[in-house]
């Protein structure tokens, strides 16, 4: 009987916050033993065709993003990750809605490093961008800038209170998530709310609001991530039952950047296939 495969729906190359090219990850995801890998950079598709062209013998590679997402029903916003899989990179209205939150965080980018800058800090903005190498800039390239310069030395560090976790934090622009859901939907792509529950990372969403979001087409929620406890994961899969949800599980790989490491999570191979039964706007690519 042959080993059910192994299925890593949610990672991160250089086209965002990853340390991996396009073409390095889905070689580490071959050499990892995986056999589906999805390319979900932070609201890009650009990672995409270099991954396509890169692809390895026997690996299957999902196309999608990772949409940066805010909920207005609370005060303040809730900022929300969705995992869009398999949807059309050409469906306008999400095509211009990607470009406008890029775009929104590069302009957040360059404001945290004024604001670094007027305290003395020596970071440099074409630096930074340089070191994004053309992907979607976040902090965690801000975060590299700080390492560099020896002020601190992780990007857990970073991201403490002190630097970019809240006294150089700013807001950033990201999608309504109900509009978010329509719009992968309308573009053909399979939305998956990204670690629901991961208290670890602050606010979560209330689960009235993943019923709502159910409502309206969201297809998943992500249990299996590192950020779960196996108290949230059980709370997440239990919640995925009750509203009829596909339940996926993933490593959310960001290279060096983090410790996790490919298919430290992974996806049962019935889950991932009612996804790809949903999809209408691309299709999984299998090397064969």
């Amino acid at each position: 009987m042959s080993a059910a495969p192994r299925i890593d729906l949610h990672t991160h190359s250089t086209a965002s916050d990853g340390t991996l090219s396009p073409a390095e990850l889905v070689r580490a995801a071959a050499e990892s033993g995986l056999d589906v890998v999805a390319i979900t950079d932070h609201d890009t598709t650009a990672g995409w065709a270099p991954a396509l062209e890169a692809l390895p013998a026997g690996l299957s590679l999902v196309r999608g993003a990772e949409l940066s997402c805010r909920w207005y029903g609370e005060e303040p916003a809730l900022p929300l990750h969705l995992l869009a899989y398999l949807f059309d990179p050409d469906a306008p209205e999400l095509v211009a809605e990607l470009a406008r939150v890029r775009a929104a965080r590069e302009e957040r980018g360059e404001r945290i490093v004024a604001l670094l800058r007027a305290d003395g800090i020596d970071v440099s903005w074409p630096e930074i961008l340089t070191g994004a190498g053309g992907g979607t800039v976040g902090r965690p390239h801000i975060a590299q800038a700080l390492i560099r310069a020896g002020l601190v030395a992780t990007t857990t560090e970073a991201f403490g209170p002190d630097w970019l976790g809240e006294r150089y934090r700013l807001p950033k622009e990201d999608i309504d998530v109900f509009r978010a859901v329509r719009l992968v939907r309308a573009a053909g792509g399979v939305p998956v709310f990204a670690h629901p529950r991961a208290t670890r990372r602050g606010r979560i969403a209330p689960d009235e609001l993943i019923a709502d979001l159910a409502a309206v087409g969201l297809a998943g929620l992500e249990a299996d991530h590192e950020d779960h406890s196996p108290a949230e994961r059980a709370h997440v899969r239990a919640l995925a039952d009750e509203l009829g949800l596909v339940v996926t599980g993933s490593s959310d790989f960001h290279g060096t950047h983090k410790t996790v490491r490919l298919g430290a999570f992974t996806t049962d191979p019935g889950a991932y296939e009612r996804l790809v039964a949903e999809a209408r706007g691309v299709t999984e690519v299998a090397s064969g």
